[in-house]
This record gives C-alpha cells, structure tokens and sequence, in this order.
C-alpha cells in the first residue's frame, strides 16, 4: 500500500506515514483472542488491511507472563505503526489488559459477531470509554456490608471488573424479600436516562440494590452494558 497523501510506500497497510507525517488509517480495531490476535486498520470507513499476530501460551509461571508480555507488544507495535484516532477491542481480558498496559490509548469496547462492521457501522456513533481501574477501585458508598458474603462479593467484582463500568456503590440490604433456595441470584436492571444501572443481588429473602454507574451516556447505551453484566453474570453462575 502507498501513502493516500503523497504516494510513498508503506511497510504495511495503514501504516503511519513518515515521509510527508500523514495518517492511513483513523481507526484500528483488535480481535484479542489468547493465541490469536487480529488487527484491522480502517481509514474512512473502509478496510485498508489487517494483520494477524499468533502465540503459544505457556502455562502459568515467569514463562507464561513473559510470553504474554510479548504477545502484547507485538500487537502494541502494530496499533503504533498506524497512530489511529481511535482504538476499538475486543476478545479475551488477559490480552486486552495487557496489550493496554502497553498503549496509551483509550480503549473502546465493541461487541457483535463481526466486530470490524460494527465499528464501521457506528461511525458518527458515541463510543464507550474503557475504564482502566482494579474492580476493588470501582467500590464506593457508604454501605460496606454486601448482601451474600463471599458469593455476593464474586457478583459485585464481576460487575465492577466490565470496562465500562466507572463505580460500585452499594446499597441498603432489605430483608423484608421472598425466600428463594437458589442462592445467591444478580441480575442487572433497565438503564436509567444517564445510562446507569442496578444491580439487584439476592439471597434467600435479603435484597440489596446496588447503583452501577457506567460510561454510557444515555439510555440506549446503557442497555449494551446491561446485557453484557447479565452475560458476565451468567458466565459466573450468578445470574438470576
């Protein structure tokens, strides 16, 4: 591929220029699975090129931090080599935080089937700010008490470990519920207008109702949030 601006040859597609300091892509968008990466330069809502970046995890161990250190930064390099305007993610955790911990970009979520249309199609759309803090960070209010102990503990770090969810704050626990003998049960409520949520824990006849608040801006937003939490709950055996 040639520089769109001045012609000169680009060692990849999308690639920054740096004879005439033009941008080729605005966008890049990274398919993160553990042994496979895909990164997709996208420059006026077209496809200029994609690169796939392959790994051996090793098990556990100095090895398999070393390995996935370097895993990250071959993908880091690619997003680099193309300075977009934007950075859409999505795959799996490990391989988002550490490929984040090596670019100073800020992150988008984007979920769907095929993740390069989506963006595509969104253009013009608002984009959700990927928060990067510990889930523990994400805890506030002043009800330190959660209803469920150690399995309503595991719910609130699943909501607070979503990338767009900003703060966890605890609600009063109402005792005054239906029983249930299922355990502790989470389910994420319909988005307010400012895109926040609830998440409802329960256990035997206590009910907390905790506020989410997440980095989506209005309603419709904050619907795609909700349903990823209850997907994430749901993966957790948490979900009621």
């Amino acid at each position: 591929m040639d520089c769109r601006q001045c012609a000169s040859p680009l060692d990849r597609p999308g690639d920054y220029c740096l004879v005439c300091r033009s941008r080729n892509a605005d966008t890049a968008v990274l398919e993160l699975d553990r042994e496979r990466a895909t990164v997709t330069a996208i420059a006026d809502g077209d496809v200029v090129g994609a690169r796939t970046i392959t790994t051996t995890p090793e098990e556990g161990g100095e090895d398999g931090v070393i390995e996935l250190r370097n895993f990250a930064g071959l993908i880091a390099d690619d997003v680099r080599r193309k300075r977009p305007e934007e950075v859409y993610v999505t795959g799996d955790r490990a391989v988002v935080d550490a490929v984040r911990g090596q670019l100073h970009y800020p992150f988008y979520r984007v979920e769907g089937e095929d993740p390069v249309e989506r963006v595509i199609e969104r253009r013009g759309e608002p984009a959700l700010e990927v928060v990067e803090a510990a889930p523990e960070e994400k805890l506030g209010g002043s009800h330190s008490t959660l209803v469920g102990g150690r399995e309503g503990q595991r719910a609130i770090r699943t909501a607070a470990a979503h990338p767009h969810v900003k703060k966890v704050i605890p609600g009063p626990i109402d005792a005054g519920g239906s029983g249930s003998r299922t355990g502790v049960r989470a389910k994420a409520t319909r988005a307010d207008e400012h895109g926040n949520v609830r998440l409802l824990i329960r256990d035997g006849s206590s009910v907390q109702e905790n506020r989410i608040v997440t980095t989506a801006g209005d309603r419709e937003l904050g619907e795609h949030v909700r349903a990823d939490l209850n997907d994430a709950l749901a993966e957790a055996d948490l979900r009621d």
